[in-house]
């Protein structure tokens, strides 16, 4: 398999509830109805199997580089992290690469 993947991490601030995850869960699961360059999109609550770890990913493919780049910054994407996201995140991390 060839393209391009994008992997987030989310670590939600104190007091962030279920139906708020669910929320940003169900308005993320909207966006490949949306943003056509999604080829597969995965969202997912932690499992608690370990301490420590982020609360909440997501992993998007796409054919390439390009395709990353307007669901990036994608309206519909950014209304999801500028509505949704953002007044939650305590921390974040993410990477992009090549998938071969």
């Amino acid at each position: 398999m060839s393209g391009f993947r994008h992997v987030a991490m989310f670590g939600w601030v104190e007091g962030t509830t279920t139906l708020q995850q669910q929320e940003i869960a169900d308005r993320l699961r909207e966006l490949p109805g949306v943003i056509p360059e999604i080829q597969a999109y995965s969202v997912g609550v932690n499992a608690g199997v370990n301490p420590g770890n982020y609360d909440f990913v997501v992993v998007a493919d796409f054919a390439d580089r390009e395709a990353y780049l307007a669901y990036r910054d994608h309206p519909a994407h950014r209304a999801v992290v500028d509505q949704y996201i953002d007044p939650l995140v305590a921390r974040r991390a993410a990477i992009q690469y090549d998938l071969e």
